[in-house]
């Protein structure tokens, strides 16, 4: 069992990352609107630039998408590393196949490399992870974006309150995944240092509730 655990967890984590690795931003602009959203808007290969730089029809499917990359791999390939569910060492495979996976939407493989900041994909490991939890921090990016329809805004404060709920309204008894919550917080704001730039410039650019499909344009900035 222990050589098996070994060599599943080598395979997962390659899987994990390969499907992470699926650019649906970059792929969906160009197969169906001949446009690279890396070009356009803040160049980043996400469902945000995609949205302000495509339209609904595409930021749609590919906010679902890269959401279901991290859900899909973190719920299902822990279930077949012999691990008993729930325990820390379940939890702490769901981890590390999750932060494959979002690797891979920033470094793509299969784009050279360069991918979107992982915000949607990590909000998939959530999910599988600690779903309550997942649902609460939600709720407070919608509130603040549609509080000031900046995406940006609501991600980062998400992030930020997101290990505060894990520890503290739910008590997470597994230290990995309280471990988990703070890095990945530090990591949200790190991947929008440059939003919170323009944020703190009012330079940043707001996305209305009701997005249009839109020409490509180079001035959108989230």
């Amino acid at each position: 069992m222990g050589d098996f655990f070994s060599s599943y967890t080598i395979v997962a984590i390659l899987i994990a990352y390969l499907v992470g690795s699926i650019p649906s931003s970059i792929w969906v602009g160009k197969i169906f609107f001949g446009v690279d959203v890396r070009n356009y808007g803040s160049k980043n290969a996400g469902a945000t630039n995609t949205f302000r730089t495509l339209g609904k029809k595409a930021g749609i499917p590919v906010l679902f998408f890269d959401i279901f990359k991290g859900w899909v791999v973190t719920y299902y390939l822990p279930k077949y590393a012999g691990l008993e569910w729930g325990t820390n060492a379940y939890v702490n495979f769901q981890l590390v196949v999750g932060v494959s996976a979002v690797l891979g939407h920033i470094f793509p493989i299969y784009e050279r490399f360069k991918g979107g900041k992982g915000v949607a994909t990590l909000l998939g490991i959530v999910l599988a992870i600690n779903f309550p939890a997942a649902m609460v921090c939600l709720g407070i990016f919608l509130s603040v974006y549609l509080a000031t329809q900046y995406v940006s805004l609501g991600a980062i404060v998400a992030a930020i309150a997101f290990p505060l709920v894990v520890v503290f309204l739910f008590r997470e008894n597994s230290s990995s995944l309280r471990y988990f919550s703070m890095i990945l917080s530090v990591l949200v704001v790190v991947r929008h240092r440059a939003n919170i730039q323009r944020l703190l410039r009012n330079e940043e650019g707001k996305m209305p509730y009701y997005v249009r499909n839109n020409e490509p344009s180079e001035d959108n900035n989230v």
